[in-house]
């Protein structure tokens, strides 16, 4: 029967010495044990294991914190020219072995053991010698005290301990891990040379100092500042006729030379030798050991451990946490992968917790705190302080330490790359929104004012903003509303643009009244249920513009189906009969090969091109030669950028080449997308439409000037009924600003900053007065764009062990990047003999892109998903196993009506109503409690601030959930996600996460 391990939860790293501290004496044992303990019966181990759960308790509360142990497992092997020891596996939270033939390690996977060799580990424990704080500079002193420190019954005759002594300090064979140029250069070796390269002599001696190959091992690299080493050696000795078995704690890390296979200070050492057994019983007692300590509970017990019952106590409740697997149901010799996260020491508690209530009922309660807490709900951000300004003095408080390291913090080159992606993300939209707000409002407002308006506006906000990650830009939602404004304005004979000044002097109004009110607070109604119905929706503007503008180029440029390459002279084409060397005056004789019935005869009319120049002549014209079709090589190049985006994306997560080169081209993925578009298409020398930026500081329509006016046009009671609409806009501004500021400070991109909705809804309201005055488009944070840019500044450990996915630390917090990208933005318009050459399909491909990773990202696209799918082939995702399918279904299905109906009214004259029933999402996921249960939509959604209070049916079971979730943070993203109000969950045990977008 084998067991397979508990996974090790990632310790924190930090100072030795910081884990030696005594107990706390306010500790509770027997509450621990309770906690971990898993029998039926009292336990005979009872009293030891409550000394186990007083060191747990103090772990669990983070009095102490641990270094990384790197273990290594050295075997004693006969060899012809005798005993050697081997290097034969590693942990670093996982097991690496080395493969039969010893030319490299295997992958990273989860140890499984035969439960038996644990029962044996523990008889060790208890007989073996235990030598706990031991003083030793030196690895052959370290020997000596543990051959003398033997009790009387186990304790070995002098001549025996010297064998034994000079067996133990032979040095050991290392597997070193080599880089690829390394094993390149190999080839040309013999194998004999490169044995006698990588290996020392037979017989040698440990040496005291770290060997060149230790030095130059890359496996270092992947260790954190602060880890140390453990060493288990095991094997057989013919000159035994007992076990010999020693556990030795050292009281501080000493460097013992060339013991292990990198040169790091140790800190634990385990030793099992003895007479010949049964065939791997050492090696399997070594491996639980091994693993034992790359067990977190272990190694933090074995840290602190007075007694030899301490440890025992320790194995006890490692025990208790297994779960066995029968045997010949499942392969031993399979390698279980690593997760996709670790669990914590919380959890593992608390699923193994004898006293926690059912399963339904502690889920249930899980369900309630999760929903109580909102993400968002509970932080300082939102709270109300009952007084006017008072929640933008907070924010202002709040941001003002961080400012300069704002600015410093942006010195990385990850942030160059977040600029160019960011940057052309921009660009693409300013010229698409502004193409489309020349079409709507007569060029009003076109591409020039859409460049100038994003980078003053986008600048602005980049400086003085609490959220300085936030992106501004015309969003669709805007676009509509723009629309509506100037038809009316032209049905009514009214000035568009002074009409419109007046509207955004009250927008202005309304929002520094709603930053005085503090109405912010209001965000702590939006759940996932109204976030992912509007950034379904904005995901969506992003797929059908870009899909619109490419089939709008089958209308620039047609298709001519019925194209013959060999009958070009019926095209504009001139067959020229004479030789080239005459005159054309002279001799020419140019026959239009596209010939009215009365020019010359219809027998030469029929002329192809293959006739005309087996005549002798020669063709002239535009259309002579083959012209490409530009509508089809346009898909292909907006087809192309897209799935190039993706696949370099994706490529971060993928298994070739070093970290490091994945890393880099993940983060240029687009840069390198765009880049090889444009080669293809500069290369092909195509006519295909390309990017327009305007050269001249002249408003698109010359009636307009730059400073928009007052009481000139329009009568005076224009002024007053414009607050009716300012109201609609208010409530658009407000919905969209504050809802992509909810989903950009959600707790799961860890932001250490802090947040500032006052803030942030006070400079656009501020802003609205200066582009309205300018005639300048309204801007608004960009849900898709902001969290794209969020995406290209994610911060991942540098370090991580081999398996392990690299940790997400949060997001690079800084102001320089988005200023970076407006100020481009402004030079853009004098860039224009750079930025002609760029196709307008290949930005085209980025929105594609941006919208289509974006709408992956939400737990919506997943319950859509499930409505194609058959029960038994639907992935094990958390809500499901809580919450009735037909009861997913149906919230499901309210929420694509939601969509289709605010499509809907954005498409058609109702779209005047449009902001208000963004509102009414609010209302509707309040009516949903008359649908669902307060569980349900514990899973489902999140409660509101009024209903998680009432939630008494459970406490505990969502924080799994999130927990879960959290897998998709690291490694590509994941992530942190695009649009999404919560993290996703897992779509199965073996399942790859989404791509991240961006």
């Amino acid at each position: 029967m084998q067991a397979r391990m508990p996974e090790a939860a990632s310790p924190a790293l930090q100072e030795a010495d910081t884990c030696s501290q005594p107990r706390p004496e306010g500790s509770n044992p027997e509450a621990l044990y309770q906690a971990s303990s898993c029998g039926i019966f009292p336990s005979s181990m009872a009293p030891v294991a409550e000394q186990a759960g007083a060191t747990l308790q103090q772990v669990e509360s983070g009095d102490t914190t641990c270094p990384l142990l790197f273990i290594q497992l050295n075997q004693l092997l006969s060899t012809p020219a005798g005993p050697e020891w081997r290097e034969t596996a590693r942990w670093m939270k996982f097991e690496e072995k080395v493969e039969d033939g010893g030319e490299r390690w295997s992958t990273p996977h989860i140890p499984a053991l035969p439960l038996h060799s644990l029962f044996q580990l523990r008889t060790c424990l208890q007989k073996g010698t235990i030598l706990l704080d031991m003083d030793a500079p030196s690895f052959k002193e370290i020997i000596n005290k543990a051959l003398s420190g033997q009790h009387e019954e186990a304790r070995l005759q002098p001549e025996l301990r010297e064998r034994l002594a000079a067996l133990l300090i032979l040095q050991p064979r290392h597997q070193l891990t080599k880089s690829l140029l390394q094993l390149l250069a190999e080839l040309g070796l013999s194998p004999c040379q490169v044995k006698a390269k990588s290996w020392c002599e037979p017989g040698a001696l440990l040496s005291e100092r770290p060997l060149k190959e230790q030095l130059r091992n890359r496996f270092k690299k992947k260790l954190p500042p602060g880890a140390e080493a453990a060493h288990v050696a095991v094997g057989e000795v013919e000159f035994l006729e007992k076990p010999f078995t020693v556990f030795i704690r050292l009281r501080r890390g000493v460097a013992l030379g060339s013991l292990a296979e990198v040169a790091l200070p140790s800190r634990f050492l385990f030793i099992l030798l003895g007479p010949r057994a049964k065939e791997k019983a050492y090696h399997e007692v070594g491996r639980a050991m091994a693993t034992l300590l790359a067990d977190e509970h272990f190694q933090r017990v074995a840290w602190q451990a007075e007694h030899r019952e301490d440890l025992i106590a320790g194995l006890e409740a490692f025990l208790n946490e297994l779960t066995v697997l029968p045997p010949r149901k499942w392969d031993p010799s399979a390698r279980i992968p690593p997760p996709r996260c670790l669990l914590s020491p919380h959890r593992r508690s608390a699923v193994h917790s004898p006293d926690r209530k059912s399963h339904g009922n502690e889920d249930m309660e899980t369900a309630g705190d999760r929903a109580s807490l909102g993400h968002l709900r509970s932080r300082e951000e939102l709270e109300r302080t009952g007084r006017l300004f008072g929640g933008l003095l907070q924010d202002i408080r709040r941001k003002a330490p961080w400012y300069g390291s704002d600015f410093s913090d942006a010195l990385h080159l990850q942030c160059l790359s977040a600029v160019l992606y960011i940057y052309l993300a921009t660009i693409t939209n300013a010229i698409t929104f502004g193409g489309m707000l020349g079409d709507v409002t007569s060029n009003m407002q076109g591409v020039l004012e859409s460049f100038l308006g994003t980078a003053f506006a986008g600048s602005i906000f980049c400086l003085f903003s609490g959220q300085p990650l936030t992106i501004l830009s015309s969003t669709g939602p805007m676009l509509v509303f723009e629309r509506l404004l100037f038809s009316f304005s032209q049905d009514h004979s009214l000035d568009y643009l002074e009409f419109r000044l007046w509207i955004g002097l009250w927008v202005a109004f309304f929002g520094v009244v709603l930053v005085a009110t503090e109405a912010s607070h209001l965000v702590r109604y939006f759940t996932r249920f109204t976030e992912e119905g509007f950034c379904a929706l904005i995901s969506l503007i992003f797929i059908y513009d870009s899909l619109k503008k490419m089939l709008s180029l089958a209308d620039a440029f047609p298709i001519n189906w019925q194209y013959r390459l060999d009958n070009i002279t019926s095209y504009n084409c001139i067959c020229n009969l004479s030789s080239p060397g005459h005159s054309s005056a002279e001799n020419d004789t140019l026959l239009p090969l596209l010939l009215p019935p009365q020019q010359p005869p219809a027998a030469l009319a029929r002329l192809s091109r293959t006739q005309c120049l087996g005549r002798g002549g020669h063709l002239l014209g535009t259309s002579c030669q083959y012209v490409p079709d530009v509508t089809l090589i346009s898909f292909l190049l907006f087809g192309g950028t897209f799935l190039s985006c993706i696949t370099l994306k994706r490529f971060r997560s993928s298994r070739y080449f070093p970290a490091g080169v994945r890393k880099l081209v993940g983060d240029f993925a687009i840069i390198l997308a765009i880049l090889a578009s444009c080669a293809v298409d500069a290369t092909l020398g195509l006519e295909t439409p390309k990017l327009l930026v305007p050269s001249e500081l002249k408003p698109t329509n010359p009636a307009r000037g730059w400073i928009i006016f007052p009481f000139v046009a329009n009568p005076w009671w224009v002024c007053l009924v414009s607050a009716v609409p300012a109201i609609l806009v208010t409530i658009l501004i407000f919905m969209d600003q504050q809802i992509t500021a909810v989903i950009l400070n959600r707790r799961e991109y860890k932001l250490q900053k802090g947040a500032g909705f006052h803030l942030d809804l006070l400079c656009v309201s501020l802003l609205m007065v200066v582009t309205s005055a300018t005639g300048l488009p309204w801007y608004v944070s960009a849900t898709v764009i902001s969290l794209e840019h969020m995406e290209s500044l994610r911060k991942e450990k540098a370090t991580s062990s081999p398996g392990e996915h690299p940790e997400f630390l949060g997001i690079r917090e800084q102001r320089l990047t988005g200023l970076a990208v407006f100020v481009l933005t402004g030079v853009s318009v004098f860039m224009a003999p750079v930025l002609k050459h760029i196709p307008m399909p290949v930005l085209y491909g980025v929105f594609l892109h941006m919208g289509v990773a974006a709408l992956n990202s939400i737990q919506l696209t997943d319950r859509v998903r499930l409505l194609l799918m058959p029960a038994k082939h639907q992935p094990d995702l958390a809500y499901l196993r809580h919450v009735p399918l037909r009861r997913v279904h149906l919230f499901t299905a309210i929420q694509l009506l939601c969509l289709a109906l605010l499509w809907v009214l954005k498409s058609t004259v109702a779209a005047i109503i449009f902001p208000v029933m963004l509102l009414a999402l609010v209302g509707i996921r309040k009516g949903l409690e008359h649908v669902f249960s307060l569980h349900d939509l514990s899973w489902l959604d999140s409660l509101l601030p009024e209903t998680a209070g009432r939630d008494t049916e459970g406490k505990h079971c969502r924080k799994r959930e999130e927990e879960e979730s959290n897998s998709e943070e690291v490694g590509d993203v994941p992530g942190a996600t695009l649009c999404q109000s919560r993290p996703r969950e897992r779509s199965g045990a073996g399942a790859e996460p989404s791509p991240s977008p961006g």
